[in-house]
């Protein structure tokens, strides 16, 4: 269960709920010169970089979504999985022109053994929502947001909406009442008010400001108490080819 919203002010504010139960994801925080990143230890041995930000300003999340059989993973070259869509574009392999290429010309569908929707973002606010089996939309106006539900098609995922979930309807109202002065503090007000507790609770959450280059995070609900990672350096777009 996580939360994620890119709000389009006066900075680009990308924000993110990260809930996750221990026992079924390992998890740990990695921060690189390039890469701020939840690390997901996976069956291969490697902590994959599914939610996280790269210097260049690109911010992707993965979310956990009930699956439709439209989206099931495939091998083939005319196939790419959600998860190296959404990591290549974290690690900066992938710019935000080359993702809306891939979504158009390849059929982006789920990872062999999870069903995933993505929001991939980058440092000029253009936000990319991608759900296999469903299709892609780029966003604009003030702000993007995504749970786990489908936002391209609700009625697909509704059945599966838990009781008393409305995260996404307390963040939309939240976001809405913002103007263009939205700061990293508003950041985590929205990811304060739709933080979960309990077995999934809340385990990461992190606010990227493209303005400062940097990323605040806190871990395990303790808003009370927020590091900053800041990227080492002035950003220079030719260092993200």
């Amino acid at each position: 269960m996580c939360t994620r919203f890119v709000y389009r002010g006066n900075d680009v504010i990308t924000g993110f709920n990260f809930d996750i139960d221990p026992e079924v994801w390992n998890h740990r925080i990695i921060k690189e010169k390039d890469c701020f990143y939840i690390g997901i230890l996976r069956p291969d041995g490697v902590r994959h970089s599914y939610h996280g930000v790269h210097r260049n300003g690109n911010a992707g999340t993965l979310l956990y979504v009930h699956g439709n059989p439209a989206g099931a993973w495939e091998d083939g070259s005319g196939c790419m999985t959600i998860a190296d869509l959404t990591e290549g574009f974290i690690r900066g392999r992938i710019s935000f022109d080359q993702a809306l290429d891939l979504v158009r010309t390849k059929k982006i569908v789920y990872a062999p053994d999870a069903t995933m929707q993505a929001m991939l973002s980058d440092r000029l606010g253009r936000t990319l929502i991608v759900e296999p089996g469903i299709g892609w939309r780029e966003d604009g106006g003030k702000y993007s947001l995504i749970t786990n539900y489908s936002v391209l098609a609700p009625d697909s995922t509704r059945p599966f909406v838990l009781p008393g979930d409305d995260r996404y309807e307390r963040a939309d109202r939240m976001l809405k009442e913002y103007r263009d002065h939205f700061s990293v503090s508003d950041g985590f007000s929205v990811l304060r008010r739709v933080r979960q507790e309990g077995p999934w609770a809340t385990r990461v959450s992190f606010v990227f400001s493209v303005k400062e280059q940097a990323v605040r995070y806190a871990e395990n609900n303790d808003f009370d108490h927020v590091e900053v990672y800041e990227f080492p350096g002035p950003f220079s777009p030719d260092r993200s080819r």
